[in-house]
């Protein structure tokens, strides 16, 4: 994928994130994202040659541990996406954005779910015990 097919998914990604797309720099394959409260990183582009993979980094030693994870995920075995890696970044960064973890959302998501099918299923059993 060339490089501004590559900042076009960065910049749909923006969309849907508190993530800026700040600069963009094609000769080092390089994209700076910015969001509040002073949240950075910067993400290099693999190029379309060779076989290296993604790398992430942030150049603030306040966001630098929260890249760990997104880290070990590009590290990880198999080819990754850029899409995939700017949701294990966002992923990472959650908690520095005050945005509860990802994964606390889908449980309050399935208990809501959960706690709304309950009345529907007990009141069928209500309804043959009246008869």
């Amino acid at each position: 994928m060339d490089f501004q097919q590559l900042a076009d998914v960065a910049e749909k990604w923006c969309s849907n994130t508190p993530f800026e797309l700040i600069a963009t720099e094609e000769t080092e394959r390089r994209m700076d994202f910015y969001a509040d409260p002073g949240v950075s990183f910067y993400v290099l582009c693999p190029d379309n040659d060779c076989g290296d993979n993604f790398h992430v980094w942030s150049e603030s030693e306040d966001c630098l541990p929260f890249l760990q994870l997104a880290q070990d995920y590009i590290s990880s075995c198999g080819k990754k996406t850029l899409q995939e890696v700017l949701e294990k970044v966002f992923k990472s960064f959650r908690p520095l954005l005050g945005l509860p973890d990802a994964d606390d959302d889908a449980l309050e998501e399935y208990s809501a779910d959960v706690e709304e099918e309950e009345p529907e299923a007990d009141h069928p059993q209500m309804g043959v015990s009246q008869q």
